[in-house]
C-alpha cells in the first residue's frame, strides 16, 4: 500500500481544504442527527419496539459512516493521512462495516414496515433482535475479507482517507467486488424495492429511494431525516429528551 503525500499528486491546496470542510458539515450534521436518534430511543419507552430498534440499527450505522467521515476530514484539513499503514487499513474496514451495516438496516427496515402495514401484525422482539445481529455479523464478515486478503483496502485519491481499492482490476478484486455486491447491494435493494412495492399495491401508497466518497457520506444525514425525524413517535420521544421538564410533568399526570 502506498503512502500518503503531504499533498495529493493532482490536487490543490484549496480543493483539499475544499473537500475536508464538506466533509466535516457532512460529518457533524449525520453524528448530531443520528447521536439524537440513540438517545432519544434510550430516554424514551414508547420507543423500545422491535420496529423501532431496526431504525436504532441504522442510526448507529451511520453515526459510524459519519465519525469515518469526521477522520476523513480531520486529515483533509491536516492535508494529509497522519495514522499510517494500519490506520488506513482500520479506516477502511471500519467505513466499510458501518456502510454494508447501513445498507442492510435499510433493507431491514423497509422488510419490517412490510410486516407491519401488510400483514398487521406486530413484529416479534426475537426477529428483530435475530435481524440487526445478522445485519451486523454479515456486516463485519464481509469488511474483514479484505484484510485477510480478498479485497484489498488503501488511500483514496486525496489521500486523506481510507476505502476499498477500486483501481485494481485483477481476479482477485474483481471477484470479491462482484460477489460482495451481489450480496451487500442487488439483495437489499431487491428486498427494499420488493417491500415497498407490495405495500403500494396493499395500501395504495407510494414511496422512493444512490457512492464517491461525499455523496455515500451524505446518507447518514439523509437516513436520520427519512427513517428517525420522519416518524412521528421518533420526533416525539427526542421533543421529550430536549424538554425534560415537560416530559416529567407528562409523567406526573
Amino acid at each position: 500500500m502506498a503512502e500518503a503525500s503531504a499533498l495529493p499528486t493532482g490536487f490543490g491546496e484549496l480543493e483539499v481544504l475544499a473537500v475536508g470542510m464538506v466533509l466535516l458539515v457532512e460529518a457533524l450534521s449525520g453524528l448530531s442527527l443520528n447521536t439524537l436518534t440513540i438517545f432519544s430511543f434510550c430516554k424514551t419507552p414508547e420507543l423500545r419496539t422491535p420496529c423501532h430498534l431496526l431504525v436504532l440499527s441504522l442510526a448507529l450505522a451511520d453515526s459510524g459512516i459519519s465519525l469515518n467521515a469526521l477522520i476523513a476530514a480531520t486529515s483533509s484539513l491536516l492535508r494529509r493521512w497522519p495514522y499510517g499503514s494500519d490506520g488506513c487499513q482500520a479506516h477502511g474496514f471500519q467505513g466499510f462495516v458501518t456502510a454494508l451495516a447501513s445498507i442492510c438496516s435499510s433493507a431491514a427496515i423497509a422488510w419490517g414496515r412490510y410486516h407491519h402495514y401488510c400483514t398487521r401484525s406486530q413484529l416479534a422482539w426475537n426477529s428483530a433482535i435475530s435481524l440487526v445481529l445478522f445485519v451486523w455479523l454479515s456486516s463485519t464478515f464481509w469488511a474483514a475479507l479484505p484484510l485477510l486478503g480478498w479485497g484489498h483496502y488503501d488511500y483514496e485519491p486525496l489521500g486523506t482517507c481510507c476505502t476499498l481499492d477500486y483501481s485494481k482490476g485483477d481476479r482477485n478484486f474483481t471477484s470479491f467486488l462482484f460477489t460482495m455486491s451481489f450480496f451487500n447491494f442487488a439483495m437489499p435493494l431487491f428486498i427494499t424495492i420488493t417491500s415497498y412495492s407490495l405495500m403500494e399495491q396493499k395500501l395504495g401508497k407510494s414511496g422512493h429511494l444512490q457512492v464517491p466518497a461525499l455523496i455515500a457520506k451524505m446518507v447518514p444525514t439523509i437516513n436520520a431525516i427519512n427513517y428517525a425525524l420522519g416518524n412521528e413517535m421518533v420526533c416525539r420521544g427526542i421533543w421529550q429528551c430536549l424538554s425534560p421538564q415537560k416530559s416529567e410533568k407528562d409523567r406526573a399526570k
